[in-house]
């Protein structure tokens, strides 16, 4: 059903026709020209084929990322692009999809976030900094006779799946499960109207064997405590109240998928901007110190998350349109970062930027508790790239990206060095 006041003079009935391809087919390679014409034709957009409210301004996003009139549990939204036939057979997946802390609301999320906040500090991952610059110069010793390189094969693929898996104290030879259950849960959670049946079997068989496995590792440092994340989280307590298995793997899990696909996507996507983007390329080579305004500049310019999807609790009015409860409101990120009304020649990469108050990270209590981790890689990787290879460039002009509304990411990025 459209709401009454959702379209105005015909634009958005317009713009409907047109928004299930923002981030498929076409618009992959480049969502932002449409971006920019829904936020100046109807911002506050109500999508006929996602059912669903798509914000595009920064002020409004920013404001919906931090409002409680919205929830943060979608499940709901991933379970409903499915056959009913299926949902009952899916329940595992959507039970353990609202264990997530970035689907909770509070008090469940206030509980998880003091719980963890104690074991993920910030001076546990600066603590990180020298085997992450080990682990990048591994990686790049492993290609420095190839004329040719893959930066998702051979860097940023790998590098957030062995920083995460040390992080939480799993063994090498479980790195490959963890990259395919990131992989497949990942492909349901982002997929949108994509969701297939066949999707979301793969996700919920992914996580069977993920549950399997964490399970006895948790069993196992609770019997021999490590100096690692898992052991850590299986002992803090706040006031009594300690972390059951269920919360535990539901927080790896996380860790596990949100971590290794963010970073994944800031490493691919910001070495395409700079290569596409040569000027600025050459300042960060000249000046090494550059590099975390240039992080920060990349996550604006093409954010690893593209949207935060949210729930109305309650009726309510947003810039003249009326939000009804249960209608989920998509708070696009990628839209935000170029907001032409918030930041100077949006659409331009300037790694000297200030005062760059991006969202790529959210915003609120929701606001990414791996923010910092993610960062730390994409410094050390991109950094380390740019300086040992001065003349990287492009193999192929033309990009494939993955087909996922809420990541965006290359499927690969082959250069020549």
């Amino acid at each position: 059903m459209v709401p009454e006041n959702a379209q105005t003079e015909g634009r958005a009935s317009a713009l409907s026709s047109e928004d299930y391809t923002m981030l498929f087919a076409g618009r992959l390679s480049d969502p932002y020209p449409l971006y920019h014409r829904l936020r100046a034709e109807d911002p506050v957009h109500w999508s006929e084929r996602f059912s669903s409210w798509l914000l595009t301004r920064y002020g409004d996003v920013a404001l919906a990322l931090k409002d409680s009139r919205l929830s943060a549990n979608r499940t709901g939204v991933f379970m409903r692009q499915l056959p009913d036939a299926m949902t009952q057979t899916l329940e595992p997946l959507r039970e353990h999809l609202a264990t997530w802390l970035s689907h909770s609301d509070p008090p469940h999320h206030t509980r998880l976030r003091v719980l963890v906040s104690k074991a993920f500090t910030p001076g546990i991952v600066e603590a990180m900094r020298g085997h992450i610059q080990a682990i990048v110069e591994d990686l790049l010793e492993s290609i420095r006779s190839k004329h040719e390189i893959d930066i998702i094969r051979d860097i940023a693929y790998p590098l957030p799946a062995a920083v995460i898996s040390d992080m939480l104290g799993v063994p090498p030879e479980g790195r490959e499960h963890f990259k395919q259950w990131a992989e497949d849960i990942m492909a349901f959670t982002g997929g949108g109207a994509l969701a297939l049946p066949r999707i979301a079997e793969q996700a919920q068989k992914s996580l069977f064997e993920m549950y399997d496995y964490f399970g006895e590792l948790m069993r196992e440092r609770r019997r021999q405590p490590q100096a690692d994340l898992i052991s850590a989280l299986t002992r803090v307590e706040e006031q009594g109240d300690v972390l059951n298995e269920e919360d535990l793997i539901g927080l790896c899990d996380q860790l596990l998928t949100a971590g290794h696909d963010t970073t994944r996507n800031l490493i691919g996507n910001g070495i395409l901007a700079l290569l596409q983007n040569q000027d600025q390329l050459q300042k960060l080579w000249e000046d090494p110190g550059l590099i975390i305004s240039a992080v920060e500049e990349l996550l604006r310019y093409d954010s690893p998350l593209q949207r935060q999807t949210r729930v109305a609790k309650e009726d309510f009015e947003l810039a003249g349109k009326h939000i009804c409860k249960g209608q989920p409101v998509l708070s696009m990120l990628g839209a935000a970062n170029r907001d032409p009304g918030q930041f100077a020649d949006p659409d331009r990469l300037d790694i000297r930027r200030r005062n760059n108050g991006h969202l790529a990270f959210g915003s609120g209590i929701h606001y990414c508790l791996g923010a910092p981790l993610s960062r730390l890689e994409g410094q050390i990787a991109i950094g380390t790239i740019v300086q040992r290879f001065p003349d990287i460039r492009l193999a192929n002009p033309v990009q494939q990206w993955r087909e996922n509304m809420s990541v965006r990411g290359l499927v690969s990025l082959p250069c020549v060095v």
